[in-house]
């Protein structure tokens, strides 16, 4: 009989739940339901809506059993870093403040005058991110010490979520990695660091691994669905799961391309030497104890703020085609700079940074966009240079994996500034790794590496080369 699995893929700006199922050794695709995500303002803070987003999970469950299907697990992944914590009762004592909010202003250097940033990195191997787990919750510790005090329960976001749908908790391990609060050698919880920062580290679940069953429905859930499931842990973290999906990683560097950029390497031990820290690369967690070694660069959110400060006028498609035409405009920005993680105007802050610099000022919608495009290539080819400065290799291939992998255009750039093969696709890379996970913890596939044959069996990736035309 068939086994159902539904992936649950919420991102910072959409959310969907897609059905997969194995058939003649290739994995299958559903998508079921589909829903926006969105930052809004809750007093000071930016927060995302959790009560929200888990009516939608909901609803996309029910659409199951609308299509007379009975999914045999659920799996859920979401975005990193981002947590609530619970009361003795179980009760939300925090709102889902989102990575974005400035409340992690100055709190990384805060953090460093009590534990060094050397040491940091050596003990977690994770790269310096502003909105690191870390800094959030020392902000906390400064501004909110009474609520961190009644802290019973730290869960991240798919954390809470798998809690709502089981009444069990537990903290997942790729997701945990992305805190900077777990040891990168140990793969536990850094109980020395959290004493030092006066954490309690009571609050924080046992870490469980990727295709562990949770759980299955709380009997009301079961009552109001009209069936049970396995609640299972795929790689809670996205881009844990996306890179499960990489069809090929021999002599591969894969971009996970979306909101943000995630590039680097799949490792089985973590690189934590001082040419990884000044190059912040971070050593997440993966499945089966594996390492991504890679990192976070600004990604497509840059297009995406583009898009919706010029009103939502243009699709994203009319942009790539708007940059295409704007083909003699070469004013580049450094997309990790801080100003462009939240600026009021995303085309604005572009436009300040060009005059900054004695740069062309973008004017028309296409040379924004290709702007964006043409800077993102850029600081791949940075970032792909790093890396193979720290392996002492040269890597002939890069598979970008992820939504973004359908910008014909933005493919081909990467293809022209690193000399490289660029392979796109698949598309559903997170949604895919999501499953595959599931479907490992149900016997239905034996391991990781049958999972990366089946996938590449199952959905097409496009081959780009240096200097190929590019074709509409």
């Amino acid at each position: 009989m068939t086994k159902y699995s539904l992936a649950v893929d919420i991102g910072a700006s959409s959310g969907r739940l897609i059905l997969g199922f194995l058939e003649n050794g290739q994995l299958n695709l559903e998508e079921i339901h589909r829903f926006e995500n969105k930052i809004v303002l809750k007093g000071q803070h930016y927060c995302w809506e959790v009560d929200t987003l888990f009516a939608e999970i909901k609803e996309g469950i029910k659409k199951c059993t609308e299509k007379g299907i009975t999914p045999d697990s659920i799996g859920i992944d979401t975005w990193a870093v981002d947590f609530v914590l619970l009361d003795k009762n179980d009760e939300l004592l925090t709102d889902a403040v989102a990575y974005r909010d400035a409340r992690t202003d100055g709190m990384m250097e805060e953090v460093f005058n009590i534990f060094s940033k050397e040491r940091l990195y050596l003990e977690t191997g994770i790269q310096f991110q502003k909105f690191n787990t870390i800094y959030q919750l020392y902000s906390m510790k400064l501004s909110q010490p009474e609520v961190l005090e009644k802290a019973k329960s730290f869960l991240m976001i798919p954390e809470y979520f798998n809690y709502l749908l089981t009444g069990k908790k537990a903290n997942e391990y790729t997701n945990a990695t992305s805190t900077q609060l777990v040891n990168a050698f140990t793969k536990k919880w850094d109980t020395v660091l959290l004493d030092k920062l006066g954490i309690n580290k009571e609050m924080f679940q046992d870490i469980k691994m990727p295709k562990t069953v949770l759980g299955e429905l709380t009997e009301e859930l079961e009552a109001e669905f009209g069936f049970n499931m396995k609640v299972i842990l795929p790689a809670t973290h996205d881009t844990g799961s996306a890179v499960i999906a990489v069809p090929e990683l021999e002599d591969t560097i894969y971009i996970s391309s979306g909101t943000w950029s995630l590039i680097g390497v799949e490792n089985h031990f973590p690189i934590c030497i001082t040419k990884a820290l000044d190059y912040n690369f971070t050593n997440e967690g993966g499945i089966d104890y594996r390492y991504r070694f890679l990192k976070n660069i600004m990604g497509l959110w840059m297009i995406q703020e583009v898009k919706r400060n010029y009103n939502d006028e243009y699709s994203f498609a009319e942009l790539v085609e708007l940059a295409r035409n704007a083909q003699d405009f070469t004013s580049t920005v450094n997309v990790d700079e801080d100003r462009f993680l939240k600026p009021d105007n995303m085309v604005e802050e572009i436009q300040k940074y060009c005059h900054e610099n004695n740069q062309q000022i973008p004017e028309t919608p296409g040379e924004v966009a290709k702007c964006v495009f043409d800077s993102l290539a850029l600081s791949y080819q940075q970032a792909i240079g790093e890396i193979e400065e720290i392996y002492e290799k040269e890597f002939p291939n890069i598979n970008v994996i992820g939504g973004g992998c359908q910008n014909e255009m933005l493919n081909q750039l990467i293809a022209d500034v690193t000399k490289k093969n660029v392979y796109a696709g698949p598309v559903e890379a997170t949604a895919i790794g999501n499953l595959v996970a599931q479907l490992m913890a149900l016997g239905e596939i034996e391991d990781i590496n049958e999972a990366r044959t089946i996938i590449k069996d199952s959905f097409e990736v496009k081959k780009y080369t240096h200097n190929q035309a590019y074709v509409k």
